[in-house]
């Protein structure tokens, strides 16, 4: 493809090289010191990662949204990929809360060796297409598809940033069987959110009162987010960041996907989905149910 150039690759990886700091995520994989304690987010791009942020601050601060109204999410739960965050990861105090879009084969090895916690969401590639056109399609980004047909074919050979989702959520689901490891899906936040926030408190041993859920579910809600990032005075660190904003949480709805696929890419995405995925609880993907 003709944005192949635009990418710089780890292990055939493509990554972006205005945002990732491609040298040290090679030497993080063997460097990178993942603590017990940690709290991973672990998501494909575009498949619900700030809105996590935002549910586990809330968690930790018992529904109080102070933390996150005074500290932007990229300072609360910084991605460890992203050039920069290092710096601020270092300074974190424990428990630390942390992000990543890295597939499996690039996530630092000291991980599957600590008792660190992880929650993978994922969503419907079918909407991640769709989410990934409109980041893509102006801002600091349109220079890598000019349409949806070239997001579309460029998601099903995997030449996005951080490859193919197909290998990405088959890579982590591998660990579903680790009592560490949590799969939430973004459809079932949609589905049941305080049943959602919930879940993820026993995961992580928080235990709140009736109340204090209330306020993580009120506070968390992807609407109340989206305003909190659209007044944030200290965006994530990049140009054209009041674009950004306004394309980094769109609609937060599930099935818009039906508003842009031809007949043609809808038969030709489930045939590749078929061949991917068969081997696959299909019962894990709730993509049809919201």
């Amino acid at each position: 493809m003709e944005n192949t150039n635009k990418f710089k690759f780890v292990k055939g990886i493509p990554l972006i090289p205005e945002i990732h700091d491609v040298e040290e995520i090679e030497r993080m994989c063997d460097d990178f010191e993942v603590r017990d304690n940690d709290v991973i987010i672990m998501t494909y791009p575009k498949s619900g990662t700030h809105w996590m942020i935002d549910i586990l601050s809330l968690i930790y601060s018992k529904g109080d949204p102070t933390w996150v109204k005074s500290v932007p999410y990229w300072k609360r739960s910084p991605w460890i990929e992203v050039k920069g965050s290092i710096g601020i990861i270092k300074n974190q105090v424990d428990p630390r809360l942390l992000t990543s879009h890295l597939p499996i084969q690039l996530f630092p090895k000291s991980y599957f060796t600590s008792k660190a916690k992880m929650i993978c969401v994922a969503r419907n590639p079918r909407d991640i297409i769709v989410s990934l056109y409109h980041f893509c399609s102006q801002g600091p980004f349109h220079a890598l598809y000019s349409n949806f047909e070239q997001v579309f074919d460029g998601f099903l050979q995997g030449n996005v940033f951080f490859g193919s989702w197909f290998d990405h959520i088959k890579g982590w689901l591998s660990r579903r069987d680790s009592e560490n490891f949590l799969f939430v899906t973004y459809e079932e936040l949609h589905q049941d959110f305080m049943a959602s926030v919930k879940k993820i408190c026993q995961f992580l041993g928080k235990e709140l009162s009736e109340e204090e859920i209330n306020l993580v579910v009120e506070n968390a809600s992807f609407q109340v987010m989206k305003q909190r990032m659209l007044e944030d005075k200290e965006f994530i660190p990049m140009k054209n960041t009041e674009y950004l904003k306004m394309i980094t949480l769109r609609k937060g709805i599930c099935g818009d996907w039906k508003n842009y696929f031809t007949v043609t890419q809808m038969e030709t995405f489930n045939q590749l989905y078929q061949e991917k995925m068969n081997r696959l609880d299909q019962d894990l993907f709730p993509w049809d149910q919201c």
